[in-house]
């Protein structure tokens, strides 16, 4: 950012010479503590008068190694991981294993697939003298023992904390095996936001493995996806593109080595979520000149009829899009009609049902308008992190939704159950893995589900997305059982004076100590 750049502005540069991305907090302004109006945020970030907080009290968060890289890096094909770490470090690949292990191949989960990964332990020893010995042996151990076409090397804490030269040790060894070594900074300490995580990997794919176009392919659309995007999503964004006669490029889940080499070769790259994509879609674009758009994402049936009709602008489709955006709407508006006009039954007098939702930041602007055109209302939202990669778009839900409360932490749960007990909205939303429950007679049900999610109910994408996530919410509300088995039987999770502060926030002060 230069001096005369007012201060929300982000610099969209990335520089490939450099080992790693910058992190979110210096590329965009990023911050994690924060609760007020989203207008004034908005307002804040604007003035760049955010600045990031501390908490007296901190409960476990994200971690941009293990819970933003381990499950994407893991399902590539063709490749192997090597965590250059403590052996702990590794322990979520086996929980992602089994996580995948459910989505059948009759779907198109790939026959015989299994993860590949190392670790090189580190240990007392390697933090006083270093451990590129070991790092150097992992890589020549991985390529005997898979033959891979791609060798990750995720960096940790450890590794990062003792300054270690993994760029000296790769240009070593890349020599010795035929795989490409694709070193990834996302050590833990590096940054508060889990999302520079994302970035780090995009740096690492656009540095390693993109390849030089051979040819344009102008029926490619690259689509980046999240974990939090089901596998009956990824199908159905296939089919809706296909229908117009476009393949999809899906990246990085189950993605081969080959997929990442022909990103340069891609006709557009659209998001599914603009945050998630936004590092991977600027480097395309200014490295190779692949165009890209960040908005809007395919959730709800306007954002899906836009969603199409960008993607159909940088390929030629238009008349295509305008075809499938028609027979879609014959299809399912019917059913999403059904859908509002039940949620106008469950409070009296037609009164708009209040969800409390748990978002990532791309969530966000997509969610909650999505949520009003359901008909129910946001009137506040807690999303994991904030950065002005999207602030001209969040101004424009709240000229669409109005303002609404937002409360940015990472996965903090007291600051959740908090907001949910001040509020008391007719449904509150949480995120699989941010450990949250509450214990409460209204709605309590999950924002979303997770890749290995096969079933059909569980799918947000889309026409048919929109449909059933509504469903879901709807059958939410009937089935109360859970709600009142906590309530009879478990014991509130935190003190009653808690609850009575108007804020869910503890700031710490510079000579005060932070509680974990």
């Amino acid at each position: 950012m230069t001096k005369d750049q007012p201060p929300h502005l982000v610099n969209a540069e990335i520089n490939l010479a450099d080992a790693t991305c910058p992190n979110r907090e210096e590329r965009a302004h990023g911050i994690n503590v924060y609760y007020g109006k989203a207008s004034e945020l908005l307002r804040d970030a604007r003035a760049g008068n955010l600045k990031q907080c501390d908490r007296k009290f901190q409960q476990t968060s994200g971690c941009t190694l293990n819970f933003y890289l381990t499950v994407r890096v893991n399902t590539i094909r063709e490749a192997a991981i090597i965590y250059h770490a403590p052996v702990g470090c590794s322990c979520p690949s086996l929980g992602y294993r089994e996580l995948f292990q459910h989505i059948p191949t009759s779907m198109g989960m790939p026959e015989n697939y299994d993860l590949h990964w190392l670790t090189t332990s580190m240990n007392e020893k390697d933090m006083v003298y270093g451990s590129t010995d070991k790092l150097k042996a992992a890589v020549l151990e991985a390529q005997r023992r898979y033959d891979p076409k791609a060798i990750f090397i995720l960096t940790s804490c450890a590794s990062g904390i003792i300054g270690e030269d993994i760029e000296g040790a790769v240009n070593e060894v890349q020599p010795k095996v035929k795989a490409r070594i694709v070193p990834i900074h996302c050590e833990g300490i590096r940054s508060r936001l889990v999302q520079t995580g994302y970035d780090a990997f995009w740096h690492a794919v656009l540095k390693y493995l993109v390849k030089k176009p051979q040819k344009k392919q102008k029926d490619l659309v690259n689509v980046a996806s999240m974990l939090s995007y089901t596998w009956q999503d990824r199908l159905e964004i296939k089919r809706l593109l296909g229908k117009m006669g476009l393949r999809v490029n899906y990246v990085p889940e189950f993605a081969s080595v080959e997929q990442f080499e022909q990103l340069s070769e891609a006709a557009v790259t659209a998001p599914l979520c603009p945050t998630y994509t936004d590092y991977l879609s600027r480097g395309l674009e200014q490295e190779y000149g692949v165009p890209y758009f960040m908005y809007p994402s395919p959730m709800g049936f306007a954002g899906t009829d836009g969603w199409l009709r960008e993607i159909a602008k940088y390929t030629g489709k238009e008349k295509e899009a305008e075809a499938v955006i028609a027979e879609e709407h014959r299809k399912w508006d019917p059913k999403l009609k059904a859908i509002q006009e039940e949620f106008l039954t469950i409070k009296p007098n037609g009164e708009k049902v209040e969800i409390l939702g748990a978002l990532g930041q791309g969530r966000l602007l997509a969610q909650v308008p999505y949520f009003d055109e359901l008909g129910v209302k946001s009137s506040a939202a807690m999303c994991q992190d904030y950065d002005n990669l999207i602030i001209d778009e969040l101004e424009k839900v709240i000229q669409q939704v109005g303002d609404f409360e937002i409360l940015v932490n990472t996965f903090q749960a007291a600051e959740q159950t908090h907001i949910t007990r001040k509020l008391d909205p007719d449904m509150t939303l949480t995120c699989p893995f941010q450990g949250s429950a509450y214990k409460r007679l209204k709605g309590v049900t999950r924002v979303h589900a997770l890749r290995g999610d096969p079933n059909l109910w569980a799918q947000q994408s889309a026409y048919a997305g929109a449909v059933a996530y509504g469903n879901f919410l709807l059958q939410a509300f009937k089935s109360k059982s859970l709600q009142q088995t906590m309530k009879e039987k478990t014991a509130d999770n935190y003190k009653a004076w808690y609850f009575e502060q108007d804020n869910p926030l503890y700031f710490r002060d510079n000579d005060e100590p932070v509680v974990s």
